[in-house]
């Protein structure tokens, strides 16, 4: 009964956005390997699943979770953990955790679990984020999981922590020069240490083919037969489909054989080769429309808890879109960032539908719910 009180008080909007998003995934998804139906399907198990698990977290009042933050919080560092001593490879990453039929990867959902317990810990501290030594309890907070994910090696969704921890802090009242500053320096830091490790071998906490694609997306073009092949192939793929694109149908073969991970990293580009300049653009407003959304639902929810949940799945999805299609035109670096509902894989998936959940959670519980 609680959850069709809740189903009344939605905010339908997102949920035809996603929807919108979703069902666009699922149809390029056949076009992107040989037998691709196979890929089309197994995604939509996993677009079932992940529905089971937005119902789930839709049916739960979330003034209740903060409650949960410190056993959650200690649960996702034990499965960080644990996948690096007894995770599967894949790829070259310990990432996964065989689970029988299916394979998890902790680190996705990890990406809701952090929105959960920061939310909680920023609320704790609300009004407390004036100078640069109030904010380093909330680095301390993101950088454990990070560091154990980074140790993966998993540079991209360590970079996604990093990003919800950005837009947390600056919905929460966070000084945004402080912030900055704080995260230029770091960069700076990392821009210094990889300059001293070509010229002068100063050790670097990155595997070489890691530095390689932090380097090569500046000119990919000349390093074509190595590391930055994917980049070109992928621009190569993305602008292939022109105005209005070849159209969704069957797999097209010849172009996007040359596109390794095009189901997963470099989806976009083939929602390029597929639907066009304009096909691209409007997955790109339909993301921004999400995004608006979901804004809106931080400046409306009931409490400063349910404000920060908001925040943190708007800026989990912004990175991930940001990032994702930067990474397609040689924007970004090549750092493994999943497009929301679209790219195959089924944690991503579940992840996505997560944080989808505890969104509209904090939308339905606005105001006190109608019976």
């Amino acid at each position: 009964m609680a959850l069709k009180r809740v189903l009344r008080n939605l905010d339908y909007q997102i949920l035809v956005t996603v929807a919108l998003i979703v069902a666009l995934g699922l149809a390029v998804m056949s076009t992107t390997q040989p037998g691709g139906h196979y890929y089309m399907v197994h995604q939509a198990v996993w677009v079932a699943v992940g529905v089971v698990g937005f119902l789930i977290m839709l049916s739960m009042n979330y003034e209740a979770l903060p409650r949960l933050s410190y056993y959650l919080y200690g649960l996702m560092i034990f499965l960080l953990l644990w996948v690096l001593v007894k995770g599967t490879s894949v790829l070259g990453g310990e990432r996964w955790i065989n689970l029988g039929p299916f394979q998890l990867q902790p680190s996705e959902v990890a990406k809701v679990v952090i929105i959960l317990t920061l939310a909680h810990h920023l609320t704790l501290k609300q009004g407390q984020l004036k100078r640069a030594r109030d904010l380093l309890p909330f680095f301390a907070h993101v950088g454990v999981p990070m560091l154990l994910i980074f140790k993966q090696p998993d540079l991209g969704t360590a970079m996604v922590f990093a990003g919800i921890l950005f837009g947390m802090l600056i919905m929460a009242g966070a000084p945004l020069p402080t912030l900055l500053g704080i995260y230029g320096g770091g960069a700076a830091l990392v821009i210094l240490d990889i300059v001293l490790h070509l010229r002068y071998g100063v050790p670097i906490p990155l595997h070489d083919y890691q530095l390689q694609r932090l380097l090569v997306f500046l000119n990919p073009y000349a390093y074509y037969q190595s590391s930055g092949y994917q980049i070109v192939e992928a621009m190569i793929t993305l602008g292939s489909g022109g105005l209005t694109g070849a159209g969704i149908q069957a797999y097209h073969g010849v172009l996007l054989s040359f596109l390794p991970s095009n189901q997963t990293d470099f989806i976009f580009a083939v929602v390029g080769r597929d639907l066009g300049f304009l096909g691209a653009g409007l997955l790109l407003l339909l993301y921004f429309y999400l995004l608006i959304r979901g804004l809106r639902v931080a400046v409306l929810a009931r409490d400063f808890y349910g404000s920060m949940l908001a925040a943190g799945v708007v800026s989990f999805f912004a990175f991930h879109v940001l990032v994702n299609a930067a990474m397609a035109v040689a924007l970004l670096p090549v750092v493994g960032v999943p497009l929301p509902f679209v790219s195959y894989g089924g944690s991503a998936m579940l992840a996505n539908f997560l944080a989808l959940g505890l969104l509209l959670n904090v939308y339905a519980h606005r105001r006190k719910i109608s019976f």
